[in-house]
């Protein structure tokens, strides 16, 4: 018999905040809105921590009622900048499995590190993380994701810290990618928690196979377009588009708070006007101004293109699928598809 070892039930009684988010600007009444408690509740299911929603969506999609899972960014934080409060951190140690994206959170990373937990996943060991600038407009199979624009500002190397020397963390918008990730999720939940094998692995398959048909819509629905680029807030969706054959032109680069140079907006102007772009993408968790300012500048529109780091009211969906289904609508109204 797998012994698994659970969060007691009067650590949860004591704090309806364990194993939430402490931001350092956040009021103790923010940090009760959002997440779970940091663990198991004493009914024999997997304590589980997520480091943000994609992980968590894969956590709870294939865990089912076998595992009840937390997660440390509550809905509506951006999680690129989290930082955990000490007592939260704490947390960490006591889960049974840690389910998290190496180098999209220092901060997390630093923390699950000290943590020691045995079954510990970083999802970015899954598949294969690639390197994207500014700019990708890669049909599939290009090897050339690399390419930077150093001389807006937006080289690689400024990002070094996210995702690892310049690689994209964003993973989870590339369908694909994303089911890689749940089949080996669905392993080290198997290896985890042995008892529960058998559920584990059906419900891996039911995800891969509803990612599956996520992929297929958007290889149909963005197979035939009037324009290939598409003009975001930051680079989040450079696996996305080098998937399905787009042209990434973000704002920002891979950090959604990074300010844009003069130079990058003059060039967006450029941009819009030669590959015929009529949408400027802004996203639920972080300011619209500068996208709106770039928008009435070249006067373009404004539609949300959601990296899903979150779900909010905001959200288009109220899961990954849905969200991503919404994203898709998006893309096919700004990109023109026939």
């Amino acid at each position: 018999m797998n012994v698994r070892r659970l969060i007691p039930t009067a650590t949860l009684a004591g704090s309806v905040t364990l194993g939430l988010v402490a931001l350092s600007a956040c009021s103790p009444s923010d940090a009760a809105d959002g997440g779970g408690g940091a663990g198991g509740k004493g009914d024999g299911r997997l304590a589980v921590i997520a480091s943000f929603y994609p992980m968590q969506y894969l956590a709870e999609e294939i865990g089912g009622t076998h595992v009840d899972v937390s997660t440390l960014t509550r809905p509506g934080v951006e999680p690129h900048d989290l930082e955990l409060g000490t007592r939260q951190a704490a947390q960490l140690g006591e889960a049974d499995y840690i389910l998290y994206l190496k180098g999209l959170q220092p901060a997390v990373d630093e923390a699950i590190a000290a943590a020691g937990v045995k079954n510990t996943v970083d999802a970015a060991t899954l598949t294969e993380l690639e390197k994207h600038g500014s700019e990708v407009g890669h049909s599939h199979g290009d090897e050339h994701a690399g390419e930077e624009h150093a001389e807006d500002g937006h080289a690689e190397e400024e990002h070094a810290g996210e995702g690892g020397a310049g690689t994209d963390p964003h993973i989870w918008l590339d369908p694909v990618k994303y089911a890689e990730v749940a089949k080996g999720v669905g392993a080290s939940l198997e290896k985890a928690d042995p008892d529960n094998a058998e559920a584990y692995r059906k419900n891996t398959t039911a995800l891969v196979e509803r990612l599956t048909t996520l992929d297929t819509e958007f290889e149909k629905g963005l197979a035939d377009t009037s324009t290939k680029t598409f003009i975001t807030t930051h680079s989040a969706f450079g696996y996305l588009a080098e998937r399905y054959g787009l042209k990434q032109e973000s704002i920002s680069g891979l950090s959604p708070e990074s300010e844009p140079s003069p130079a990058r907006i003059k060039e967006l102007r450029s941009i819009a006007t030669r590959d015929k772009v009529g949408t400027v993408f802004f996203e639920t968790l972080v300011s619209d101004k500068t996208a709106k300012t770039v928008a009435a500048d070249s006067g373009l529109k404004t539609d949300v293109l959601d990296p899903i780091e979150g779900i909010t009211k905001k959200s288009e969906g109220a899961d990954y699928v849905e969200v991503m289904e919404s994203n898709l609508a998006a893309l096919e109204k700004a990109l023109g598809a026939k």
